[in-house]
């Protein structure tokens, strides 16, 4: 599936991943490829980021939000103060505050 992560100054992550974990108002949830469609509010939190390479990666001043998760590289982290979330015909777009 295709995640974009958007902040209002600019684009935090936009890349194919395998998975990724938010944290929804309810509780933390996850997404996988052609999961059924959702628009959900997310609290505060962390969302995680599964990816199989990190190769086209970049980890430069504009996406330093994006760390590489401590205990596993194909895992990447992003706190988020809140937002909202749209997966839609594996897409995800993630617009975080």
């Amino acid at each position: 599936m295709y995640l974009e992560i958007v902040s209002p100054e600019a684009t935090l992550f936009s890349s194919e991943v395998d998975a990724v974990t938010v944290p929804g108002v309810n509780g933390e949830f996850q997404m996988l490829n052609n999961h059924a469609a959702i628009v959900a509010v997310l609290a505060e939190g962390t969302v995680k980021i599964n990816t199989h390479t990190q190769n086209n990666l970049v980890f430069d001043e504009l996406h330093a939000n994006v760390v590489p998760h401590a205990s596993d590289n194909k895992v990447l982290t992003i706190k988020i103060n809140s937002g909202t979330v749209e997966m839609k015909d594996n897409k995800a777009i993630i617009l975080a505050d």
